[in-house]
């Protein structure tokens, strides 16, 4: 049985996130501050030796990717874009205020905040939630992500060899989706930007190590 690590890290900040902004599938370049997560973000990582490293094919991942690698000792190492690691795509309300946009998402089920759809109904039902609000229903349901994220998942099995230690950058509720698919999240807080969200990969089984930090990491 193949069993290996996989250092999940959210990408550095962004305009759309500092504007707060929803960002599934449009973009928005790092800032100045962004780039800053990624490289602390790679200095956590120091002394890690990775095998691979993929990221999201959204350029805020993407940059931020070659940002950690020099800074983790890694520099060596070629990005390879995964899309299955994608935002959670929310549509119509792709660029939106965020706290706008959640509201008229989650008032209908008594839930005006993101924090709230996940408090009282978990990050699953946000989706279907958005899809449902969605005037041209195009926003991702649940199923619909957890499809493609599974894919990139068994993309991921596939590729990986034994011990293998594999940097991945994703995005925010896609690591909060896969982590609360496997640990009882007790926070709503998904991780912030530049912050490591460790996982352990069998060929049947996925263990969440460590979720959203912010200091040295082994």
């Amino acid at each position: 049985m193949s069993t290996f690590s996989v250092y999940m890290i959210r990408h550095g900040q962004t305009y759309f996130n500092k504007y707060r902004r929803m960002q599934g599938w449009c973009d928005s370049p790092l800032t100045e501050v962004g780039k800053q997560d990624a490289r602390n973000a790679g200095k956590m990582l120091a002394g890690i030796h990775f095998d691979a490293a993929y990221a999201s094919d959204m350029t805020r991942a993407m940059d931020t990717a070659k940002l950690i690698l020099p800074n983790s000792g890694n520099g060596e190492l070629a990005v390879t874009p995964m899309p299955a690691f994608r935002e959670a795509f929310y549509g119509y309300f792709e660029g939106d205020d965020t706290s706008q946009t959640w509201y008229m998402i989650g008032a209908p089920h008594q839930a005006p905040t993101l924090s709230d759809i996940i408090e009282k109904y978990g990050i699953h039902k946000a989706k279907d939630f958005a899809k449902e609000a969605d005037p041209f229903h195009q926003a991702e349901n649940n199923a619909e992500f957890w499809e493609r994220v599974n894919g990139g998942i068994a993309d991921l099995r596939a590729k990986s060899h034994d011990g293998d230690k594999v940097l991945l950058v994703s995005h925010g509720n896609t690591i909060f989706s896969i982590a609360a698919e496997y640990l009882q999240l007790t926070s709503p807080a998904r991780p912030q930007n530049g912050s490591v969200t460790k996982f352990t990969i069998s060929d049947d089984d996925i263990h969440v190590d460590c979720f959203g930090k912010k200091d040295h990491i082994a």
